[in-house]
């Protein structure tokens, strides 16, 4: 009998839980605790913090034997559609001429298939349209006008991504980086030099930068309770990103990706979130993982790819009970 490297790594991990080694680890703040490594409860569904409010009634459509690929695009496809959420679809931070582009990726265990696409404008969720790639394509990813146009021909309407609240944001950071090259040379080009010396203290410089962008910010009309988050996008951009992986009674996993990207980034730009096997990488026999992060601002700030991530899984518990990003977690019974 024939005994595969990956039925004897499996092997060690069974024998590993039976001895009681590696217990399970404290989940992100405000999740409900997982039940042993042993016997974990199915069926599973792990997302990113801002999937939170849809995750309970995509455990519903799961455990009444829902695919779960339409599971996790249940949750993430609630962050799509909010405008008050500017990380992905709807209301996602632009690029820099100020239109949103939206990345997307998805891997559906079962059939052991993927899609993807990148740079996408006007479509609002992506996610979706990676499954089209996936299901009516002989393709993995679509990319910019030619991802637009395989959209619409499948049925999803053109719309305006760009939200009032988002564009006063960027406009906040328009203005603001006049006075920089926000692009230009790092510091490993030849032609990158230090800054000129300041005579004040760095604390003192970044408090009135602070202060001066938060007073453009009200008289752009940007809400005073958000107006400090807004400075920090500004000085800051976030690359924000929701993944999701689902498990479902017989074992089967998948898992989506959906985002807007780094913040104010060059047009046509692509970070690793819509990559398959880095933004997402599911394996039937393994597990399901999301990864983004630094990495998908600047190459040189690498994070762990899900690849990596779902191996990691593998060697020691099963994946669908751990997570390296803060996430919202349904082991619901």
């Amino acid at each position: 009998m024939t005994f595969s490297r990956r039925d004897f790594v499996k092997t060690s991990v069974l024998g590993a839980v039976a001895a009681g080694v590696g217990g399970p680890r404290p989940l992100a703040a405000g999740t409900e605790q997982v039940a042993a490594a042993g016997s974990p409860k199915r069926p599973v569904i792990i997302c990113a913090h801002n999937g939170r409010a849809y995750i309970e009634a995509a455990y519903d459509f799961l455990k009444g034997g829902g695919d779960t690929l339409d599971a996790a695009l249940r949750v993430v496809k609630g962050p799509e559609d909010d405008p008050k959420d500017d990380s992905v679809g709807l209301g996602g931070l632009p690029n820099e001429e100020g239109v949103v582009e939206l990345d997307a990726c998805c891997m559906h265990g079962p059939t052991r298939r993927a899609g993807s696409v990148g740079a996408v404008r006007n479509i609002k969720n992506v996610s979706l349209v990676s499954k089209a790639v996936m299901e009516h394509t002989g393709h993995v990813m679509l990319v910019g006008e030619g991802a637009e146009r395989f959209a619409v021909a499948m049925g999803f309407p053109r719309e305006n991504l760009l939200t009032e609240h988002s564009r006063k944001v960027w406009l906040l950071w328009k203005e603001s980086h006049s006075d920089r090259d926000w692009w230009g040379p790092g510091i490993a080009d030849p032609n990158w030099h230090p800054p000129v010396e300041l005579s004040k203290p760095q604390s003192e410089l970044w408090q009135n930068r602070i202060e001066q962008l938060k007073q453009r910010a009200a008289d752009l009309g940007i809400e005073a309770e958000f107006q400090l988050a807004a400075v920090r996008r500004v000085l800051f951009p976030p690359t924000g990103t929701i993944h999701c992986s689902a498990l479902n009674e017989k074992g089967e996993i998948s898992g989506v990706t959906t985002t807007s990207g780094l913040a104010f980034k060059l047009p046509g730009r692509c970070g690793d979130s819509p990559i398959i096997g880095a933004g997402c990488y599911t394996d039937q026999d393994v597990g399901s993982a999301g990864a983004a992060g630094k990495r998908t601002s600047k190459s040189r700030e690498r994070t762990p790819s899900s690849r990596t991530c779902a191996a990691a899984c593998l060697r020691r518990k099963p994946a669908w009970m751990r997570s390296s990003a803060s996430c919202a977690i349904s082991t619901r019974t």
